[in-house]
């Protein structure tokens, strides 16, 4: 007979979430969890087949929360936007940043495809970027996410000074992006 599903597959994705954003993801077993839980590992075994499944699961929580942060700060500009996400999610989940963007790992080899899709789809909607074309807009995003990512490396670390908040760092992003949409403008009337 197979064992009771005593907690939902939410419950134990929070569960290992949790575990995750203190530990990194590398910390979840499934043992680990059901102590989380205060259970034993059956109830995790009837919801997933393995550990690998379920940290599939956390990193879907995680493109969620990311998700949800970006549609938080929909301002209407999308540089904006993307780089106050990333700063608010490297101070939010310090650890689970760390595990994505500064270490090799395998956890995000289809977020990553799935995520510059979005965000170029919503670079679409400013006005001052619809007259380029989806691969200048990739190549806009890759330089403006190289220098939020340092910024969001910065934040995750606490290398940044406590007088350097949030706004004055968007106020930085905002420069950058303005500087890099400019000289992306010039060099397509050169052409």
């Amino acid at each position: 007979m197979a064992p009771k599903n005593k907690f939902s597959k939410e419950q134990i994705v929070d569960a290992a979430f949790h575990i995750a954003k203190t530990d990194g993801m590398d910390s979840i077993t499934i043992r680990k969890v059901a102590d989380q839980l205060g259970s034993s590992i059956a109830p995790i075994y009837v919801n997933f087949n393995d550990v690998q499944e379920l940290k599939q699961a956390v990193v879907k929580k995680v493109v969620n929360v990311s998700h949800h942060l970006l549609n938080e700060n929909n301002t209407g500009n999308p540089f904006s936007d993307i780089g106050v996400t990333s700063l608010q999610f490297a101070k939010m989940y310090p650890v689970l940043f760390r595990d994505f963007v500064m270490k090799q790992n395998d956890y995000l080899l289809d977020y990553d495809q799935e995520m510059e899709n979005s965000l170029v789809t919503h670079m679409k909607k400013d006005s001052e970027l619809e007259d380029f074309t989806d691969e200048e807009l990739q190549t806009i995003l890759f330089k403006m996410r190289a220098f939020q990512m340092g910024i969001s490396v910065m934040v995750a670390n606490g290398l940044f000074p406590e007088k350097v908040g949030i706004e004055k760092m968007k106020e930085m992003l905002d420069s950058v992006a303005e500087d890099i949409v400019t000289a992306t403008h010039l060099r397509k009337k050169k052409e």
